[in-house]
C-alpha cells in the first residue's frame, strides 16, 4: 500500500523557519522524483520544489528560490522541505508528490500558517 505522509507543518511568525517532512512507503522511493506543492483554499495547487532521484538535481518556484531547500534521504524514504524567511503568502497546505513515468502519488498535506 502506497503512502506519503507529510508532517512538520504548523504556525510560525513571519521571518521564521519550518521544516516539513514526507515519509514514503509502499514503493521504491529511490526511483521516484519527489516534489512539494502547496495549495491555498479556493486556488489551484502550485509547484514549490522538486528533487531528482539522486538528490542532486533540484528545481524551485521563483517565489521560494533562495528561501526554501528541498532534500531527500533515500535510506529513510523521506523528502524534506526546509523553509526559511517565511512570509504570510507562504501560508498553504503543503503536499508531497512522487512521480515515476506514469506512476504518481500524493500525500494528504500538512498545513503551514505564517502570521504575526
Amino acid at each position: 500500500q502506497v503512502q506519503l505522509v507529510e508532517s512538520g507543518g504548523g504556525f510560525v511568525q513571519p521571518g521564521g523557519s519550518l521544516r516539513v517532512s514526507c515519509a514514503a512507503s509502499g514503493f521504491t522511493f529511490s526511483t521516484y522524483g519527489m516534489s512539494w506543492y502547496r495549495q491555498v483554499s479556493g486556488k489551484e495547487r502550485e509547484f514549490v520544489a522538486s528533487i531528482g532521484t539522486g538528490g542532486i538535481t533540484t528545481n524551485y518556484a521563483d517565489s521560494v528560490r533562495g528561501r526554501f531547500t528541498i532534500s531527500r534521504d533515500n535510506a529513510k524514504s523521506t523528502v524534506y522541505l526546509q523553509m526559511n524567511s517565511l512570509k504570510p503568502e507562504d501560508t498553504a497546505v503543503y503536499y508531497c508528490n512522487a512521480r515515476y513515468r506514469w506512476y504518481e502519488y500524493w500525500g494528504r498535506g500538512t498545513p503551514v500558517t505564517v502570521s504575526s
